[in-house]
């Protein structure tokens, strides 16, 4: 699947776009213009009229880094949704389960998705998985995600780089096809 031209109901979706992941206990991070490149696509999805649909993480307990009402679970500026933009509210990795997102979807006729957030080997890429599992053509921006350095159960700590390009490989062409901020822009255009 290539993305030569996305249709003008192709759905934005943001993962997870929240200030928690800025908590040093997360470690070495890769790609730091994810969020800029997330804040560039939601402002062509914006200018032409396309649906977008915000994906936020709330933490099952206090100690988590999302607990709502803390600062770790507000949005970072890059990717604050505005009015009539629809927020859908996770406690688990993917953002099809314990929300409304398939069906706003949809409802909306909606079949094809464009995945950005964070992270990429946790919600971005269970949520990714679920949408081509559940039948749309599913899109994963490789510089609209970042994820974070990771220990291998080897005990060797893999680079951040190293974690994101693994997930973005094992999602690469069965579950997705992996694309660039620049590659969807030109898409995108009507």
């Amino acid at each position: 699947m290539t993305i030569e031209q996305l249709s003008p109901s192709a759905a934005l979706v943001v993962v997870d776009v929240q200030n928690g992941f800025n908590h040093p206990e997360w470690g070495a991070r890769n790609n730091p213009d994810a969020e800029t490149n997330v804040g560039i696509l939601l402002a062509e999805w914006r200018r032409t009229g396309r649906p977008i649909h915000h994906i936020h993480h709330h933490s099952k307990t206090p100690e988590g880094k999302f607990w709502p009402g803390t600062f770790g679970s507000t949005v970072k500026v890059e990717a604050l949704p505005i009015k009539r933009e629809p927020i859908h509210v996770k406690q688990v990795n993917s953002a099809f389960i314990g929300t409304s997102l398939e069906r706003d979807l949809r409802d909306a006729g909606i079949d094809t998705v464009i995945v950005v957030g964070l992270t990429t080997n946790h919600c971005v890429s269970t949520t990714v998985r679920m949408a081509a599992n559940l039948g749309f053509k599913t899109f994963i921006v490789r510089d609209a995600t970042a994820t974070f350095e990771r220990a291998g159960i080897d005990g060797d700590v893999r680079p951040a780089a190293e974690v994101h390009a693994s997930a973005l490989s094992d999602l690469s062409g069965e579950f997705a096809t992996v694309v660039r901020t620049a590659e969807v822009i030109t898409a995108a255009v009507i």
